[in-house]
């Protein structure tokens, strides 16, 4: 394979070698140099775009051109007459120096090419056309082309490092923000513009005031014809596997007029293609932000979601997926935008894995153990949001979203455990929430600002665990301890649990400007936080009838009703000051807080303060190069199930048991960082390196039977600490684009195992490097290679897994109606000692399309061509390390036709 890569790299390099390099500087009338200045170099034989720049901060810029050429040099700055040159190259370098006049005249240069990158402000405007070659069909695929922009494995949009928050199309909100959902789904051919704005604001009148450099969102400007036109596509299809039919069927449909916008999008297959996964659903925020993220307060409500495998890469046996969401906005007038949206996701997939689980501590008697399991999972979520913006003038602007989730799930698992033996395992759950945002914000003055923020959640929760063991004889030690009736043919245990939450939380913000440099922030806020949990575990006899157990531990006690109230009342101030490159913000928040449960007719009750500082500090080196270092200290609550004193079964080989008297965690943060994006010669870089400290956290005390474990959490008097560090060098060299990054995690945490003590240290380190092209007319390939290390050593157990991963992606537009792609890795997975396995995935696709103006377009597209049966990863969590084999879809191979609106 490395000679497959030596040979794309000498192929494609042969361009490069016959370049030359156009400098020069860009000056005004009196000399003084125009940083950000758009430089185009026009080939004159062929008429095309050869090469483009953009002054730094010295006037200078670099452009790369062809040996004997004749080129017409257009040089262009806002508020400056363009200034146009024809010259002709020969075989050394060529120097200009350009001076633009004030543009006073009517005389203007006709712009044959847009400039394929522009800076306006804290705005970098990318031409799309200039990237394009005509295989893209997606936003992601323009997306990856751009200098500094980089779509993530989880189809998420990074800039310069940082994830853009907020996606919109022609300034309105595509599903609040969702980046998947835009790069995966807006038609390439309708993105005439990408707009990144940096320092973005989502309330103007805040921007003067707050800190948003860490800040970015897109938004794409479609295409003229695009406004007030349905656009998009359907596309649909059918192949065979293993005798089995497979189909595809996907619409994506848009509408944008300046008041109104419509998105719907729907996708049904079996193919594996997960439009939605059950991670999109939990992790999609809605654009819903707590007012108290910045209070130093950190209050969990839990998640009593099902323990549900997760599936690995988007990939499992067998996958059958329906998808549908609809988004509208719509502005009667200028004062007043109205949106929305709906989403709904169903899946039934099956999981097949073998787990070899490595324990520590292994000289306490805790075995090895491998698991085989068989899972079927079936998940139906929904959820839908309305929001309103009114604004009637400058200084005023009210918000109000309301979002509502709902979802049905369940899974039936069957697990072969080396020690345990065979167990039949069934879960579900069908939970509902309720969000409320509403915010306000008044200028009264240039200086006197406010912002009144509100947020209250209501959820209720129902999970429901059933373990049926068939081995008694592995179990019966358990059973006894359960006080389990042993008399059974097998242990059929049941475990009910019911969560409600309530909670609200608000703020008041004053700002006071008191000069161009310098501003006071004052803050009043509150959380008010209830749960109530239920829990009671029962064992269902031979005769079908309910036996309530009556366990030897816990004193007994096996179910619980228990109510937790949480109180935050708490003031800040926080001063800005802006000196030369620095920025600086020192503050300080002071809370009162409150704690109380009440369960088996006794009340626990804390109050106390605590002050909570926090400092950021800010350099600009240069427009686009900073530093940023940033402290806060922060206080950790836990949710009501880790105060539950009732046992809780958390499945078949785990049992749990809280703490009434559990204390909040207080949490040290340091993270300092550096970003660089040059465009004078497309260098980009980014470093980041995150510290926290952990004192008085929430540990688990572990007992073990045999592989089954009970916990029951205690505040641990030594610290845990995690260390973690990344970065990325990028560079474009004319057509090529060269990258780099690695990432390195170090946690230190203590552990309690049978009640002795010992020192976890986990080390992962991952490694890539990547080399990619972008001609216009030529085929473009991407070629990598990832390297990772994870190291875990839990007590007296060390183990160490290594995965390395050279990849390559091609594509080709042939004959300007064929469109080829494919893509292939390969992955060797093993541990110190020997390879645990190698798998390789190859996909394909080949599409027809009579010009880039068709309607019509037909695919031939293949996945897992090798017919790869499984893939392997290893993790690690506080008690155990684990190597898993994880079984995925046969090869597939699909016939589709594609119709563009």
């Amino acid at each position: 394979m490395k000679h497959i890569f030596l040979g794309l790299i000498v192929l494609f390099s042969v361009p490069v070698f016959g370049q030359l390099k156009l400098e020069g500087v860009v000056k005004d009338s009196v000399g003084t140099p125009l940083e950000l200045a758009n430089v185009i170099a026009i080939n004159t034989e062929t008429n095309a775009l050869e090469s483009y720049g953009i002054t730094n901060d010295k006037g200078a810029f670099k452009l790369s051109v062809g040996k004997n050429s004749k080129y017409n040099v257009q040089v262009s700055y806002i508020g400056m007459k363009t200034e146009q040159q024809f010259l002709e190259t020969g075989s050394e370098d060529v120097y200009q120096t350009f001076t633009l006049k004030s543009d006073n005249t009517l005389d203007e240069v006709e712009l044959v090419y847009e400039m394929p990158v522009t800076v306006k402000g804290d705005t970098l405007i990318y031409n799309a056309d200039s990237f394009k070659n005509g295989t893209e069909r997606k936003l992601e695929d323009v997306l990856k082309k751009l200098p500094g922009v980089e779509v993530n494995d989880e189809g998420e949009i990074e800039v310069e490092g940082r994830t853009v928050s907020k996606v919109m199309v022609d300034g309105k909100d595509f599903f609040d923000g969702d980046s998947k959902l835009a790069t995966k789904n807006i038609p390439s051919n309708a993105v005439d513009k990408v707009q990144v704005l940096k320092n973005f604001a989502e309330v103007g009148q805040l921007s003067g005031v707050t800190n948003n450099q860490d800040n970015v969102a897109i938004n794409i400007q479609l295409k003229k014809g695009k406004e007030s036109f349905w656009f998009g596509d359907i596309t649909g299809g059918s192949g065979i596997a293993d005798e089995n039919g497979l189909y595809v069927f996907q619409p994506k449909l848009f509408y944008y007029s300046p008041k109104y916008s419509v998105n719907l999008i729907g996708d049904l297959n079996n193919l594996g293609e997960i439009a939605f996964s059950r991670r999109d659903y939990f992790n999609f925020t809605g654009g819903f932000r707590a007012p108290s993220r910045s209070s130093g307060t950190n209050i969990n409500l839990g998640s009593n979601n099902l323990n549900l495998s997760s599936l690995q890469n988007n990939r499992a046996k067998d996958i059958y997926t329906k998808f549908g969401a609809a988004n509208f906005s719509y502005s009667p007038k200028q004062t007043l935008d109205i949106s929305g949206f709906g989403i709904f996701s169903s899946s039934r997939i099956d999981m097949q894995q073998i787990n070899s689980i490595t324990y520590t501590n292994t000289d306490l008697g805790v075995p090895d153990e491998v698991t085989e399991s068989n899972t079927r999972q079936r998940s139906d979520l929904g959820m839908a949001k309305f929001s309103l913006l009114f604004k009637p003038n400058s200084d005023n602007q009210l918000d109000y979203d309301v979002m509502m989730r709902l979802s049905k799930e369940s899974q039936d698992e069957n697990v072969l455990s080396s020690v345990i033996g065979n167990t039949l395992q069934y879960e579900d759950s069908s939970p509902f929430s309720i969000n409320q945002n509403l915010n306000y914000y008044y200028t009264l003055s240039e200086k006197h600002i406010f912002a009144l923020e509100a947020q209250h959640l209501w959820q209720d929760e129902d999970p429901f665990y059933n373990a049926i063991i068939e081995e008694k004889s592995t179990y019966d030690n358990t059973a006894d301890i359960l006080g389990l009736d042993m008399d059974q043919i097998n242990y059929n245990v049941n475990q009910d649990k019911r969560v409600k939450s309530n909670q609200f939380d608000g703020k008041i913000d004053y700002f006071n400007v008191l000069n161009a440099k310098s501003n006071l922030n004052f803050t009043l806020g509150t959380i008010y936080s209830r749960q109530k949990f239920n829990s009671n575990i029962f064992q269902l006899l031979d005769n079908n009838s309910e036996f309530v157990p009556s366990p030897s531990i816990n004193d007994g006690l096996i179910e619980n009703d228990i109510e937790y109230g949480f109180t935050d009342v708490y003031v800040g101030l926080h001063y800005t000051l802006k000196t030369g490159i620095f920025t600086f913000t020192p503050g300080a928040t002071v809370h009162a807080y409150n704690t109380d449960n009440t369960q088996f007719g006794v009340k626990y009750n804390n109050d106390f303060f605590k002050i909570l500082p926090d400092f950021d500090a800010r350099i600009q080196l240069k427009k686009s190069e900073q530093i940023v270092f940033t402290y806060n200290m922060e206080t950790q609550f836990t949710d009501v199930t880790q105060l539950a004193r009732g046992l809780v079964m958390n499945g078949y080989n785990s049992f749990f048991s809280g703490n009434e008297s559990l204390d909040n965690a207080l949490a040290h943060n340091v993270r300092l960082s550096y970003r660089s994006f040059n465009m004078f010669n497309y260098t980009n870089v980014f470093a980041n390196i995150n510290y926290n400290k952990s004192i008085d956290r929430i540990r688990n005390i572990t007992n073990f039977e045999s592989v089954i474990r009970s916990n029951s959490p205690f505040n641990s008097a030594y610290a845990d600490e995690t260390f973690s560090a990344n970065g990325r060098f990028q560079k474009r060299f004319g057509k090529f684009q060269a990258s780099a990054n690695g990432r390195f995690n170090y946690s230190k945490f203590n552990q309690y195992i049978q009640n002795v003590r010992s020192v976890n240290e986990n080390y992962t380190q991952n490694y890539g490097v990547e080399l990619r092209t972008n001609f216009r007319e030529a085929p473009n390939f991407e070629i990598g290679y990832n390297y990772s290390i994870q190291d875990n050593d839990q007590g007296d157990t060390r183990t160490k897994f290594y995965t390395s991963a050279p990849k390559i992606e091609f594509d080709a537009l042939i004959w300007k109606v064929l469109t080829f792609k494919t893509d292939y890795v390969y992955n060797e997975f093993k541990n110190e000692e020997t390879t645990l396995n190698t798998y390789q995935f190859w996909n394909a696709s080949m599409a027809y399309r009579k010009d880039s103006d068709s309607k019509w377009e037909f695919q031939l597209k293949a996945t897992n061509l090798l017919n790869t049966k499984a893939q392997s990863q290893s993790s690690s969590d506080d008690i155990s390390v684990r190597a898993t084999d994880y079984y995925i879809q046969p090869r597939y191979v699909t016939l589709r036709a594609i119709y563009n609106l």
